[in-house]
């Protein structure tokens, strides 16, 4: 039994890679495709750089351990916050395609780290990450002890819940995701031509504009897993008041108990019952921070439980996620900042949404 509960797992971690290969980046002959994670990664890195090598793609490999990061933000002098070097420049404006792993050991590496020098990081590195979101990417996790952790789980029953959510545990992943995106296509068909968008729940009575904007068909091209439709509201339009039910992990810290006032699309008034210094930090890290620049509709109904990892829980069936900052230009959204944080509402129990007046889901599911 043990025998072939290996042999089941290591299926399932070429099944993750050969999706991310062919589906997520469909990668081709002679393209750089860039494979980044901490060594952590390593099963599904071999794996996944395996499959592009037998597509003929160039695989530019890249671990890098955390302490890294560390050293960056403890030793680091000016110009290592505020610039972008060279090759960094190079490397992006060069490859054809980036395959992104997410592998912690700790989840709260970065939590003493100076949230100043993280934004100032983050501001500098911006046109980077506008430049590689041009590009062919992909992010995705793969199962490590500190989400285990995280999620209240084993490691055995969080890579049984993480490759179930990745489809990963079927014989045929990427019909999986196509089945989901035209489930989703038929939302999308639904919400065409709305204008009016109105969030009811618990503490919660928000209204915005998505007159204009286009929604996206989010299904496992650009994350992975993935299961949500999503667009940039209008960025002078939300109105009224949020309560988060999740703690949100951002730069290493848990920041609980968020609540959010807007007025004329900007956030006005903003309290959180753990890190609130934090959250406040980050809301004035430059004038669109305090703007919606994504709202997205998670419609993954196989995740049910909130892990601690925004890349699983703005994608649970029933919950709608809201992002400061910086929009998704495809969307039509015109915000601009070094800022994307997302934060999810579950309307699972006592929710509704509200298009152009009718009602268009409820309790997390849709009417």
């Amino acid at each position: 039994m043990w025998l072939n509960r290996v042999m089941r797992i290591d299926a399932r971690i070429y099944n993750h890679a050969r999706t991310l290969v062919h589906y997520s980046v469909h990668a081709k002959s002679k393209e750089i495709i860039t494979v980044d994670g901490p060594p952590e990664a390593e099963p599904l890195i071999v794996a996944v750089q395996e499959e592009l090598i037998k597509t003929g793609a160039y695989a530019a490999v890249r671990m890098t351990p955390e302490r890294c990061m560390e050293n960056l933000f403890e030793h680091g002098k000016a110009h290592h916050f505020d610039t972008v070097n060279k090759l960094d420049t190079a490397a992006a404006r060069q490859v054809d395609g980036l395959i992104r792993i997410m592998a912690a050991s700790n989840t709260r590496t970065l939590a003493n780290i100076d949230p100043q020098k993280q934004a100032r990081v983050s501001k500098a590195t911006r046109h980077l990450r506008q430049m590689l979101l041009k590009k062919k990417w992909v992010l995705t996790l793969h199962p490590t002890k500190a989400y285990a952790q995280d999620a209240d789980m084993s490691l055995s029953d969080f890579e049984d819940f993480a490759y179930a959510a990745l489809h990963a545990d079927q014989d045929n992943p990427v019909r999986a995701w196509k089945d989901m995106a035209k489930r989703q296509a038929g939302l999308i068909r639904k919400l065409k031509g709305a204008d009016q968008f109105r969030i009811v729940g618990p503490d919660t009575d928000l209204t915005l504009s998505i007159k204009g904007r286009t929604f996206i068909n989010s299904c496992g091209i650009h994350n992975m897993p993935c299961g949500e439709i999503f667009t940039g509201p209008v960025e002078t339009s939300a109105e009224g008041h949020i309560r988060y039910d999740y703690p949100v992990v951002h730069g290493g810290r848990e920041i609980d108990g968020i609540r959010l006032v807007f007025r004329k699309g900007r956030v006005v008034e903003a309290s959180a019952e753990k890190n609130e210094p934090f959250l406040h930090s980050m809301l004035d890290m430059d004038p669109g921070a305090r703007r919606l620049g994504e709202l997205g509709i998670g419609t993954h109904y196989g995740i049910k439980k909130f892990i601690k990892n925004i890349l699983f829980d703005e994608k649970i069936g029933g919950s709608i996620h809201l992002a400061l900052g910086q929009s998704y230009a495809e969307t039509g959204g015109r915000n601009r900042s070094a800022l994307h944080w997302d934060m999810i509402k579950d309307l699972r129990q006592g929710g509704a949404l509200y298009v152009d007046g009718k009602l268009f889901q409820e309790d997390g599911k849709f009417v």
